[in-house]
């Protein structure tokens, strides 16, 4: 069989990538051994979210007094909260797949066997002018010495559970640890996360990765920073975590172990040498901006590049290289907004832009402010303390180069800077937009202003005062 475009995976970025060629005229074809969906529908973004709903709403319970109501004794419902999700996760895949179900759908695993041939099954063969890549990850293979004898659970396994663990040994702290570990902690189980770096999310700026390791102590929740795993065993019912820490060597002891090292690129079986394709097993196929591979008819989307793993980067690359196979361009994949990220915790982290971990290492000069919302009226009101929003702009021009909040509806509050940064404002600017009050929002209006002065702009009203002074002078 012969098509214009065959796409290889049905998740996100591929079905994103199917959906844009189709509008420009191409016949497209998708192929996916199964289940049908996608990792953020089926295994990811979605079912977490629903979890995460529930604990949530528990805190929120046990933390209303602080709003002069007693919530008493809660309880939780594990089934529902479970059942509740599934029911979710069905209506999202189902959705998904009758869009997936408009398109001629090859069924089985693909391996490539030549630059232009993809087997898929045992026996069928297509050709296709071009073919873009959408495989997705899996989750990291493990190398600890008796983790796999000793027994563990990945985020797969988290989303499914119906009984909370008595506790928890979390390895790692990136968003997937952090999110589901603060989940398992909420719903009862006593958890301990053992990390490598000084703090939770390593590749976040340290203000932001300390504050939510403080966060995560006071409720209870055990971060162990500097740690070297070493070992793993079982002893009687408990599994046992061995690491080693300023020289000395220690324990965790939990009912079980949670993996969340990481994920990696799914490339394994699909023939990347018969097409010319050139990858690496850990860091995903290589793809220039216009996300083309080596070879230059086939392209590659989302996880399997093994750079940005978010889904509206898996979406937006897959709509780039649907344009630019179907249309023989060379539109270039620009990251500056789309690399924007949240990650679920309590309180809540988002991110757009530069951070000053970036600024610093690209030797960009900046300036910074800072507002935290123990100051901020509507958060007081609220009672939702903790966090605080930063804003970064070029030191000569003042324009917007990054954000990052950590606290209440931080993946809500971001969008507002990320289309300030689409225009390109400068703090000036982005400070004279009025801002309804009181509203959480309004806080990003103070590191605005805290820019600016750096930088000798005036904030909006001084231009008043002065005439006045002026006048009253004169």
């Amino acid at each position: 069989m012969r098509h214009d475009l065959v796409v290889v995976g049905a998740g996100s970025g591929g079905y994103a990538a199917a959906r844009t060629a189709r509008d420009f005229g191409c016949d497209v074809a998708l192929v996916d051994p199964g289940p049908l969906g996608g990792l953020c529908i089926l295994r990811g973004c979605m079912p977490s979210k629903a979890l995460l709903a529930s604990s949530d709403a528990l805190q929120d319970a046990r933390d209303a007094d602080a709003l002069g109501i007693e919530a008493g004794l809660v309880k939780i419902d594990l089934p529902f909260i479970a059942a509740r999700k599934r029911v979710l996760v069905k209506e999202f895949a189902d959705y998904r797949i009758e869009g997936i179900n408009a398109f001629p759908l090859y069924r089985g695993v693909a391996r490539f066997l030549s630059p232009a041939q993809l087997l898929v099954g045992e026996s069928t063969v297509l050709e296709a002018n071009h073919f873009v890549i959408a495989t997705g990850s899996n989750v990291s293979d493990n190398a600890l010495p008796g983790l796999s004898a000793t027994g563990y659970v990945d985020s797969d396994a988290v989303l499914d559970f119906e009984r909370i663990p008595r506790s928890v040994v979390v390895l790692g702290g990136g968003y997937t640890a952090c999110e589901l570990g603060q989940y398992l902690a909420r719903m009862g189980a006593h958890t301990t996360l053992l990390i490598r770096s000084g703090h939770l999310l390593t590749a976040s700026d340290d203000d932001v990765g300390n504050a939510l390791t403080q966060y995560f102590v006071e409720e209870g929740i055990e971060v162990v920073t500097q740690s070297t795993l070493t070992e793993v065993l079982r002893r009687g019912e408990e599994k046992v975590v061995r690491y080693n820490r300023d020289g000395g060597d220690y324990e965790a002891v939990g009912e079980e172990i949670f993996y969340a090292l990481g994920r990696v690129p799914n490339v394994a079986g699909l023939g990347l040498e018969e097409a010319g394709i050139a990858y690496d097993a850990a860091g995903g196929i290589v793809v220039d901006a216009a996300m083309r591979t080596s070879n230059p008819n086939v392209y590659a989307v989302g996880d399997v590049t093994g750079e940005y793993m978010l889904v509206h980067v898996a979406i937006y690359q897959g709509e780039v290289a649907a344009r630019n196979a179907c249309l023989n361009g060379s539109e270039l994949a620009d990251y500056r907004l789309v690399g924007a990220h949240t990650i679920f915790t309590d309180p809540q982290v988002a991110a757009v832009g530069l951070s000053e971990k970036d600024l610093r290492r690209g030797g960009i000069a900046y300036v910074s402010g800072r507002y935290d919302f123990a100051e901020h009226g509507k958060a007081q009101c609220l009672a939702k303390t903790k966090g605080f929003v930063k804003m970064m702009a070029d030191s000569k021009s003042g324009r917007i180069l990054g954000a990052t909040v950590i606290g209440p509806q931080a993946s809500e509050l971001i969008h507002e800077i990320i289309v300030a940064m689409n225009f390109e404002a400068t703090v000036d600017q982005f400070m004279r937009i009025p801002h309804l009050h009181p509203t959480l929002a309004e806080i990003w209006t103070y590191p605005a202003e805290i820019c600016a002065a750096q930088l000798g702009m005036k904030k909006p009203g001084d231009e008043q005062v002065e005439l006045a002074t002026s006048v009253s002078g004169d």
